[in-house]
């Protein structure tokens, strides 16, 4: 899918550029998302962390109750995608880093 080409979904990352706190963002998502929805996207990205960190498919199934089917999708994504998840992991282990040698205020 060339997202480039969807005023729509251009519209909805505006909008999550725009957020500034994890309040934010949490009211955000939670209005535009169902609580159900949310759940399944935090369990996909606790998928995609599981497998960055090489779990097991069982143990991943386990704790998130996904189907193997989409950790299988995720797997594939994670290693093949256009690189979003990696590009993530790897800003918030950085942005982790730096945290705890410069805590922030909030």
């Amino acid at each position: 899918m060339d997202m480039r080409k969807n005023q729509k979904t251009e519209d909805l990352i505006g909008a999550f550029l725009a957020l500034e706190t994890a309040r934010e963002a949490r009211l955000f998502l939670r209005d535009l998302l169902t609580e159900k929805e949310l759940l399944e996207l935090g369990n996909r990205w606790q998928a995609v962390r599981m497998l960055s960190g090489k779990i097991a498919y069982t143990e991943i199934i386990e704790k998130t109750g996904l189907s193997s089917t989409t950790i299988a999708r995720i797997s594939k994504w994670l290693q093949g995608g256009m690189g979003g998840y990696r590009l993530m992991l790897e800003k918030l282990s950085n942005n982790h880093h730096a945290t705890l040698s410069h805590p922030r205020k909030r």
